[in-house]
């Protein structure tokens, strides 16, 4: 095999400390570990000082902590283009007097320069895989395939739209299911139960039982929701994924402030394939309530981490939101003890890849996995003195502080210099759309929102 081949290529990160699971299975940090890569997985991880083999080439990783490439468990990449456009106000006026009315702007270009823009910034922030649902996704998984990243697609369907859309969506997750070399998964993305009716639920669980591939929804975001659903239906959301069918394919949950604890009970019967993605600033921003991730992960339910959109979190930035996590769950549990510091960094990682069915090759720096890594410099004056790197990830870390991105073993962020996108260019694009983007022509609405 020819050496130029990214199977054979190998590199060595020498010399940093490794976020790895201790032999009881509890995250600690390796200090002074060289990690070992072979094409697009890691080949070994072993304490630094044994000599290299020829021909290997090295990141150095002197006072950098290396641990896996986060996972943002559900995002709308491409509405960075719309960022600071709602703001301070209820989720009601939210949607239906600032977002779909602005979403009625868009076209295929805007969508994928906003990927784009969402992109650089995810990887400028460590992000190494994210779970999309939104519109033209061709144009979103044409981004994906150009910077490098993993990412897990669906393309939004609304009963509103009719079965001709869903046909799309279907379509979507076909012809895209294991592109980008394998980068890009699929899934089915009705929005939510209350705007997706029994019926068009229905024909995604067919739709993703035909095709091998999972549902990506929205449910339960606020208990608002679950009320009116209780009032209407006579269920909550989650029991509406139930009756339809959703919750026996596998099945990612956006949000779950609103869930009860008979829905938890119902999701454990499934948690096999089904995981929860917490985004605790938007829950914050929009008053939508927490998830109540102790008591999914007592339960067995894999929570992941999540920014959602940025006109909701206003970033993608996963250290935030990994901290806010840490902080809101000690708030509300009144007790500084809970959700230490092992745990939020497992939600970030490992759980994260588990929501998304991908914990047997995501998530995690050993022997096997996908050579998806991050390097963090720990060099910043808001680390010093260094007593304890793990919470320094947790309680110090900024993106910035991001230093190496690689996903599969290639390098898309050497020492905060992208390789694999022109950022001028994306600023650029991005910037000349931003007055006909920023209109809210009066009655041009993609939905009404009704919880």
């Amino acid at each position: 095999m020819s050496a130029s081949t990214p199977e054979a290529r190998q590199t060595c990160i020498r010399d940093c400390h490794a976020l790895v699971p201790d032999a009881s299975g509890v995250l600690t940090l390796a200090r002074h570990q060289d990690i070992l890569i072979q094409g697009s997985r890691i080949s070994e991880i072993r304490p630094t000082g044994a000599p290299l083999a020829p021909g290997v080439e090295v990141l150095e990783g002197q006072r950098m902590i290396a641990m896996p490439g986060l996972i943002n468990t559900h995002a709308h990449v491409s509405m960075v283009i719309f960022r600071g456009l709602a703001e301070d106000v209820s989720i009601e006026r939210w949607f239906n007097d600032f977002i779909w009315p602005l979403e009625s702007n868009l076209t295929d270009a805007d969508v994928y320069w906003g990927a784009m823009l969402g992109l650089i910034e995810m990887i400028e922030g460590g992000i190494t895989t994210v779970a999309d649902h939104y519109f033209s996704m061709d144009e979103v998984a044409r981004a994906v395939e150009g910077a490098g990243t993993r990412a897990h697609l669906g393309s939004t369907a609304f009963s509103s739209r009719g079965y001709q859309e869903l046909a799309r969506t279907a379509s979507f997750a076909e012809r895209w299911k294991g592109g980008a070399e394998g980068r890009i998964t699929t899934c089915m993305a009705p929005h939510a139960p209350y705007t997706c009716d029994d019926g068009l639920l229905r024909a995604c669980v067919g739709h993703a039982t035909r095709l091998g591939v999972g549902i990506h929804i929205h449910a339960a975001e606020d208990m608002n929701q679950t009320l009116a659903s209780v009032n209407r239906r006579g269920r909550t959301p989650i029991q509406v994924l139930q009756d339809t069918g959703v919750l026996g394919v596998p099945t990612l949950i956006a949000h779950g402030g609103g869930l009860l604890p008979q829905d938890i009970e119902l999701l454990v019967r499934h948690r096999a394939h089904v995981g929860i993605a917490h985004a605790p600033k938007t829950s914050l921003k929009l008053g939508m309530g927490l998830a109540p991730v102790r008591a999914l992960r007592k339960a067995g339910i894999p929570v992941g981490l999540a920014t959602d959109g940025a006109v909701s979190s206003n970033t993608l930035d996963l250290f935030e939101a990994l901290r806010l996590l840490a902080l809101t769950q000690k708030h509300d549990a009144l007790d500084s003890e809970v959700m230490p510091l092992a745990e939020v960094l497992d939600i970030a990682t490992r759980g994260s890849a588990a929501a998304l069915g991908m914990g047997d090759r995501l998530g995690t720096l050993a022997p096997g996995y996908q050579a998806d890594i991050v390097l963090v410099d720990t060099r910043g004056t808001h680390w010093q003195p260094l007593h304890d790197p793990m919470a320094g990830l947790v309680y110090s870390a900024r993106a910035s502080d991001v230093h190496t991105v690689m996903v599969d073993g290639r390098l898309l962020l050497r020492d905060r210099q992208l390789l694999t996108i022109d950022k001028e260019r994306v600023l650029a694009e991005v910037a000349s759309g931003m007055e006909r983007l920023a209109q809210r022509v009066p009655g041009s609405r993609i939905q009404h929102y009704r919880p």
